[in-house]
């Protein structure tokens, strides 16, 4: 995809924004929709299941965003390399990317196949003893996936760094129907339950992982490795793709941990409330999803106007993507405000846990509509610019402090539920989303040097 300046010198003409950002809106919303999909299936086996893979998905969420750390950091160091010129150094750093991320997820797979169930038992705690066999299952099975996750996530990062995200919408298409179909095969004809579904993730991962290969030795890759001497680990290359993914990946990866441990104190509650915020979670990645996928243009925009030293138009974009995200953003949460019932009754729950769901979505619509955009779009233009730590040392302390402490005060103290938990939610992403904002206005994220 090429960029051309226009008549006013902006580096990046609407065109060419709207190319990059309508196929990773496309993206998220194939990569939700088979997440909701799994979910409208497996509640028809039963709740011990719904909840079973729902804590699981809490983990498999938490190895995407270590994954999608290291993919930060090798796209923001590629997409420098290019605003600087600089291809050949961007083809070694996609190398150490591919190589960083397979050495990572093998690690994980073996843990997660030898030691499944007292991972879970320390996580979740005392669960329903069903509900922990059926999150053992998929678990297992899940973990084999993670190195072709990974290599797929390499390539669609290395593309997004020179502006083609429509190869990985591509993919993605195809893997979303291939799991569909497969779990259409696994669970309503050959009634494998939750196996199945775990079996239509492997295979699905697999088969977006060859194709994903296949392009990333095309002509189509600007930043192709033609010598495997650029797997081979290098250490000034993946420093530079550590600095910027360690901070993220401990952001990301302690973000998921308390959400786990979030999801831990709803399990106490009871199976019905693990559904319910089970079900929530699912509905919220629709609404989240253009402001998400701005936030992914946003670090191969500002990564680039960086690495070619234009902190200008850095700036610019900033605030032109900024006010794309928010209106965007109000639309979609006021329609989900308004069709919340509707939306949960497709779910096979039982009227309690129906009725919690309806109570958090609407009270999620109305609470993030004025502040998600701030909380979870602007800090990846920080992150582009390598302000890593400052969204790291945020993210961490207000997790800590707002989420994990309110929502312990408001469930057990308070008694307020599954509700407790979300409210917690919703105080840490408004101080995430004021100190973030501030740090923008202040200029000093602009300052660090990655390449």
């Amino acid at each position: 995809m090429e960029k051309k300046v226009t008549e006013n010198k902006h580096l990046f003409t609407n065109k060419f924004l709207v190319l990059l950002i309508l196929p990773l809106i496309v993206e998220q919303l194939l990569a939700v929709t088979v997440g909701f999909v799994d979910t409208l299936m497996i509640s028809t086996v039963g709740e011990y299941a719904i909840s079973g893979v729902a804590l699981v998905d809490n983990i498999n969420r938490l190895v995407i965003m270590v994954l999608s750390a290291f993919a930060t950091g090798g796209v923001v160091i590629a997409s420098q390399y290019l605003g600087r010129g600089d291809k050949e150094s961007g083809r070694t750093s996609t190398g150490q990317l591919i190589t960083l991320m397979l050495i990572t997820t093998l690690i994980l797979t073996l843990l997660f196949i030898l030691f499944p169930r007292p991972i879970l038992r320390t996580i979740f705690g005392s669960v329903d003893d069903q509900v922990l066999d059926a999150a053992v299952t998929y678990l297992v099975v899940t973990s084999f996936s993670y190195p072709f996750l990974a290599v797929y996530n390499s390539g669609a990062a290395i593309f997004r760094s020179f502006g083609n995200s429509s190869v990985s919408m591509r993919i993605s298409l195809i893997m979303n129907i291939a799991n569909v179909a497969l779990n259409a095969l696994f669970v309503f004809h050959m009634k494998l339950g939750v196996a199945g579904v775990g079996m239509a993730t492997l295979f699905s991962r697999i088969l977006c992982c060859l194709i994903m290969v296949r392009y990333m030795l095309s002509e189509k890759n600007e930043l192709r490795v033609t010598s495997l001497q650029a797997f081979i680990p290098r250490r000034k290359h993946i420093i530079r793709i550590l600095k910027i993914g360690i901070p993220s990946g401990v952001e990301n990866g302690m973000f998921q941990i308390g959400k786990l441990m979030v999801v831990g104190m709803v399990a106490t509650i009871g199976t019905g409330a693990i559904a319910a915020n089970s079900v929530a979670y699912q509905i919220i990645d629709y609404p989240n999803l253009a402001a998400t996928s701005i936030g992914m243009a946003l670090i191969t925009v500002v990564g680039q106007c960086m690495g070619a030293g234009n902190v200008p138009e850095a700036k610019y974009q900033i605030r032109k993507l900024m006010g794309a995200a928010y209106i965007c953003d109000w639309i979609s949460k006021g329609l989900l405000f308004i069709f919340t019932p509707q939306i949960v009754g497709w779910f096979s729950l039982t009227p309690d846990a129906a009725a919690d769901a309806v109570l958090v979505l609407r009270a999620f619509s109305v609470a993030a509509i004025l502040i998600w955009p701030l909380s979870f779009t602007i800090p990846n233009a920080l992150r582009a610019a390598g302000d890593v730590r400052y969204t790291m040392t945020v993210s961490l302390v207000s997790m800590w402090i707002c989420r994990i402490a309110a929502s312990y005060l408001l469930v057990f103290h308070f008694r307020l539920g599954v509700l407790g938990v979300w409210i917690g939610m919703f105080i840490d992403w408004y101080v995430r989303g004021i100190s973030f904002l501030l740090r923008y206005v202040s200029g000093r994220w602009n300052r660090h040097k990655v390449i």
